[in-house]
Protein backbone atom coordinates (compact mmCIF):
# COMPACT_ATOMS: atom_id res chain seq x y z
CA UNK A 1 0.00 0.00 0.00
CA UNK A 2 1.42 3.25 -1.24
CA UNK A 3 -0.65 6.03 0.55
CA UNK A 4 2.45 8.81 -0.77
CA UNK A 5 1.45 12.14 -2.45
CA UNK A 6 1.95 11.86 -6.03
CA UNK A 7 3.28 14.82 -7.52
CA UNK A 8 2.77 15.69 -11.53
CA UNK A 9 5.84 15.44 -13.59
CA UNK A 10 5.54 19.31 -14.41
CA UNK A 11 6.15 19.89 -10.75
CA UNK A 12 9.18 17.44 -10.23
CA UNK A 13 10.62 19.15 -13.65
CA UNK A 14 10.26 22.44 -12.03
CA UNK A 15 11.54 21.51 -8.57
CA UNK A 16 14.56 19.87 -10.13
CA UNK A 17 15.04 22.67 -12.30
CA UNK A 18 15.26 25.43 -9.07
CA UNK A 19 18.08 22.98 -7.71
CA UNK A 20 19.86 22.19 -10.96
CA UNK A 21 19.81 25.11 -12.99
CA UNK A 22 19.14 27.83 -11.11
CA UNK A 23 21.45 27.52 -7.88
CA UNK A 24 18.77 27.01 -5.09
CA UNK A 25 19.92 25.32 -2.21
CA UNK A 26 17.67 21.33 -1.99
CA UNK A 27 16.85 22.39 1.56
CA UNK A 28 15.49 25.85 1.00
CA UNK A 29 13.29 24.17 -2.32
CA UNK A 30 11.94 21.69 -0.33
CA UNK A 31 10.83 24.10 2.17
CA UNK A 32 9.43 26.58 0.01
CA UNK A 33 7.43 23.54 -2.10
CA UNK A 34 6.43 22.47 1.13
CA UNK A 35 8.01 18.76 1.21
CA UNK A 36 10.60 16.86 2.29
CA UNK A 37 14.07 17.00 1.48
CA UNK A 38 13.80 13.50 1.11
CA UNK A 39 10.70 13.88 -1.39
CA UNK A 40 12.84 16.30 -3.36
Amino acid sequence: MNKGIRFTDEFKQDAVAQVVERGYAVSEVAERLGISVKSL
